[in-house]
């Protein structure tokens, strides 16, 4: 798709905000479906919102608007696996969803852009941005989720010995596939225990939200989420070291801001405080009164210090655009 082939957000029936924000399209990649959707003007810079786990683009229902207004081209890519986008069985981690959003920004955008991602979708962002650095201007990552930043640094433990890795990927392919998600997702897809699942992410009350329940459920509740769901679980845990978050964070080389809930309890302030140790330079924003979700709970507080931030990029904000 050639960028003069995009959805026009200027022209009617589309919505600014909401859940169902922008002009919505389909891409294919590697032949999967993927879902996107767009707002703000052709002439802007451009921007790509990353959701995180269990989520789609849906979930930037209160950041979109307000950052199309301050003159940025805003895109919301579902990643494979989430949202509208196919739910294969393929090898899902972020290496994957790098790939998948470069091919995203070389096609579809067809210019380098600024990568916010939240939770997950922070970790995608800077692979990305990693992997392919002439692409992405910059990076936010709101938090920075990975199991890996809980761990000792590289080094500090003996390497295991090839027997060892081996038998972990058994165990884990093992555990993964004997888990009995065809009964527990649809399950949780349709019980009150998604409803508590959602709260876990959030400091301030949301049960009864029907707009963000929608967000989660559909995705879960379609044929393909047990089968991504198992892929994506063995892939994530058997990622190789250069993947995780620690390695890729000493490799990136640009500004990347850190924006975390300081009352998130899936992915606590200490994740955060590990970071620092690895990126000391790395600039870090807390939201007080916020869990897991800032951009969602508290979009204000979360949107001025994107904004304000992204004001400071070289060649960013309306100024910069052409004919403007």
């Amino acid at each position: 798709m050639t960028r003069s082939n995009q959805p026009d957000p200027s022209a009617s029936g589309h919505r600014n905000s909401g859940a169902d924000w922008g002009v919505h399209a389909e891409w294919r990649w590697a032949g999967q479906s993927c879902h996107w959707r767009v707002l703000g003007d052709r002439a802007s810079p451009a921007l790509v919102l990353v959701h995180g786990f269990a989520a789609g683009s849906g979930h930037w229902r209160r950041n979109a608007a307000v950052l199309a207004a301050a003159g940025w081209r805003v895109y919301g890519l579902d990643l494979i696996g989430f949202g509208a986008s196919s739910q294969p069985a393929l090898w899902l981690d972020n290496r994957l969803w790098a790939r998948q959003l470069r091919a995203f920004i070389e096609q579809v955008v067809q210019a380098p852009v600024v990568l916010v991602g939240h939770s997950l979708g922070g970790l995608v962002a800077l692979s990305c941005a990693v992997f392919f650095p002439d692409l992405v201007r910059a990076v936010v990552a709101a938090p920075l989720p990975d199991p890996s930043l809980m761990l000792p640094p590289a080094g500090s433990h003996p390497r295991r010995r090839p027997w060892l890795r081996r038998l972990r990927r058994w165990l884990v392919n093992l555990l993964c596939r004997l888990l009995p998600l065809e009964l527990l997702v649809p399950l949780l897809a349709h019980s009150p225990l998604l409803d508590l699942g959602i709260q876990s992410a959030y400091r301030t009350a949301v049960i009864g939200d029907v707009e963000l329940h929608r967000v989660i459920a559909k995705p879960a509740r379609r044929p393909g989420a047990v089968r991504a769901l198992r892929a994506m679980s063995i892939a994530m845990a058997l990622r190789p070291q250069a993947a995780t978050a620690p390695a890729l964070l000493k490799r990136l080389s640009q500004p990347l801001l850190l924006i975390w809930g300081l009352e998130d309890r899936l992915v606590p302030v200490l994740v955060a405080e590990q970071v620092g140790r690895l990126r000391p330079d790395l600039p870090l924003e807390l939201i007080e009164g916020s869990g897991h979700c800032p951009h969602d709970e508290h979009p204000d507080a979360f949107n001025a210090l994107l904004l304000q931030w992204l004001a400071q990029l070289p060649g960013s904000g309306p100024a910069a655009s052409p004919g403007r």
